[in-house]
Order: structure tokens, then sequence, then C-alpha cells
């Protein structure tokens, strides 16, 4: 009979759970090590399931590290990045197939999610961490300053490597993001005529909205350095500029994952300049943004990995930018301070939400 005591199943629990916790980091570790192997991309071009061994050739891995190369596929397999598919009649030969999430990891695949793999495990990002503890004592504004001296955007000019990872890392979000989310939030830019996208960088957002709303003629504003050698088209202008000092006129101004980068009083003088550049709602003048909502109504039932996936965006933000996600009410607090007089939040899938914001 087991005479294990509630209390020691919950201790034994609790030791597991901050071990598991503790090693966290092999986990984005173990990821960045898959796309920098290009395991993915091997996998997908040999088109059928691939053996331990086979892969440890495509690789060009000496035999002593076939032992370790299983470690890896295996806690990956586990995490749902690969899975296993029988290679014929014997149950024990298998090998190894894509999964969606890694088909997301194939660099050749138009919507590939490696870049963002690439630049939020990358040792500037990693290394700010350490320093988290003594930025909550000291006077630096961000994570990234008390363990780097500089802001993100100073080691991103700088870095040429981690500056391309970075925007490319954006740009393929949008691109994922923007694939699925149109489809559930069509109303979303229904009747509009042009539409301005602050922080729009290369584009990647406002060319899937005109591809599934033509009609639309789209600026793009961004930093000069960020828009200056792009290319525009018929009815997408990139301008250089500054969204703290003005937005170009347009029926609506759109801004996906930008707010979060601020904190409250800077977000309330970009949301003015926003305000600014709408006509009246009554116009059809609306803010439009793609952002997350932390959702804090337990009665509202939400996956765990989107709930911790928001949380752990959270804690980036918090770090990197000593800005943060935001509640409803946080939101609704930012928006009446900036003179805006009503909103409304369509959650779709994934975990950011559409905000629609009126004059």
């Amino acid at each position: 009979m087991d005479s294990t005591s509630q209390e020691e199943i919950e201790l034994i629990q609790a030791h597991t759970h901050i071990w598991k916790y503790a090693f966290n980091y092999a986990s984005s570790m173990s990821l960045k090590c898959v796309v920098q192997l290009g395991i993915p991309d091997l996998i997908h071009s040999h088109g059928k399931p691939m053996t331990l061994s086979s892969l440890a050739d495509a690789l060009s891995l000496p035999s002593v590290r076939i032992d370790p190369l299983n470690s890896l596929m295996r806690f990956m397999i586990h995490s749902g990045f690969f899975a296993t598919q029988s290679l014929g009649e014997n149950p024990e030969q298998r090998g190894y197939i894509l999964t969606t999430t890694s088909s997301l990891l194939i660099k050749s695949n138009t919507n590939t999610m490696s870049s963002v793999v690439l630049a939020m495990v990358d040792p500037f990002l990693v290394s700010s961490f350490h320093s988290l503890s003594t930025w909550f004592h000291g006077n630096e504004s961000t994570t990234f300053m008390t363990g780097h001296g500089k802001t993100i955007w100073n080691v991103l000019e700088q870095n040429p490597e981690f500056g391309n990872n970075f925007h490319d890392s954006m740009a393929n979000d949008s691109s994922v993001l923007m694939s699925v989310i149109l489809n559930e939030g069509k109303g979303v830019f229904d009747n509009l005529k042009s539409l301005v996208d602050v922080g729009g960088g290369t584009g990647t957002t406002a060319h899937a909205v005109i591809g599934a709303f033509p009609h639309i003629n789209c600026m793009v504003l961004d930093l000069p350095n960020v828009v200056a050698n792009l290319q525009g088209t018929a009815n997408v202008v990139f301008i250089g500029g500054d969204m703290f000092e003005s937005i170009p006129r347009a029926d609506a101004v759109l801004m996906k994952s930008i707010l979060h980068d601020w904190n409250d009083k800077d977000c309330v003088r970009i949301l003015k300049r926003c305000r600014e550049a709408i006509p009246s709602r009554e116009e059809g003048g609306k803010l439009i943004i793609i952002d997350t909502v932390i959702e804090v109504d337990k009665s509202k039932q939400e996956d765990d990995l989107i709930t911790e996936t928001k949380l752990l965006f959270d804690i980036m933000m918090m770090a990197v930018h000593n800005a943060k996600e935001r509640t409803e009410k946080e939101w609704e607090k930012l928006f009446t301070e900036s003179g805006f007089t009503d909103y409304k939040i369509t959650r779709v899938q994934g975990f950011r939400s559409f905000i629609e914001v009126y004059p």
C-alpha cells in the first residue's frame, strides 16, 4: 500500500516544478540549436521519415555525437516540435517527421519563424536577464541598459547580425499573424480608404492588409534609417518620421505590437498623435491596435499556452523596454487619457487581439 502522504506528494511536485523552471533556458537553447543546425530543413528536404543515423549523416556529425543528437531530438519531440513515424512494417523502425510547429522553422518557408528564434535567443537579449535582480535595485531604465550600458535600439544599430535577425523576426511574425487574423477581423478594415501603419518596419503588415483589401492606400511610418532604402508600390508608401512628433493623416492608424514597447506616459503621447491624424468617428476615423490583452477574469477560459505566452511577453517588455503588456482596464485608461471616447476589443486566434479605438 502506498503510504505517501498528500504533504509529501505536494513537496515532491514543488521540487520537480523548481527543477523544471531552473532548467527552462535549456528549452530555448535547444530550440535555437535545432534552428542553427537546420534540422527542420533537412527533414523537410529528406521527403520521408528520417532516421537518427540519416540525420547524423546529413549533419556530418562524428559518431560520438549520435547519442547527444538522440537526446536533443527526444526532448524536441516531447516539446511538440517533431514527431516520429514508422518506416515500414517493423514498428521499431521509426523516423523523424515535422509537425506544424517545426514546419514554421523551415528557412525557405514564406512564413518562417526561424529568425524569431535566432533573435529572441540572441546573447544580447539572454545575457541582459542576468542583470534582472540588479536592475530592480538600480536606477537604469531597463535591464538591457543595466547589462549592456545602452538601449536595445543602440545595440541593433551597432550589431548588424543581431539587427537583421531582429527586424526579420518582426517581419516574419507579422507574416504569420496577419495571414490568420485578417480572416477573423475583416470587418475591422471595412470602409477604409487610407491607412497609416505606425512603426510598420519593412511593410510586411501593410502588404498583408493590402493583399486582403487592395482598395486601401497605405502609408508605412517608421524611423528614417529603417525605411531609407525601401521601395514602395502603387498603394504602399514608406515615410520616414517620428511617431512622437506627428503621424500622417489617414482614415485609420494601425499599430501592431508597438505600444507594449513603451511606458504609459509615452503611450499617451503616441496615442494623442494618432488621434490628431484621424477624422471623427462619424467620418469613419479610428485607431486599430493589434496587441496583447492580459486576461484577469478567471471566468473567461484561456488556453494555458496562450496565457503563459502573454505573461512571458510581459516579462520581456519589462526587461528590455521598461514597458508591459496590458489588461483591458489598463488599455482603457490609456485611451481615456489620450482623448479617445470608446473602444472595442476583438479576441482572435493566438495571443493577440484587435482593439478598435474611436475618437
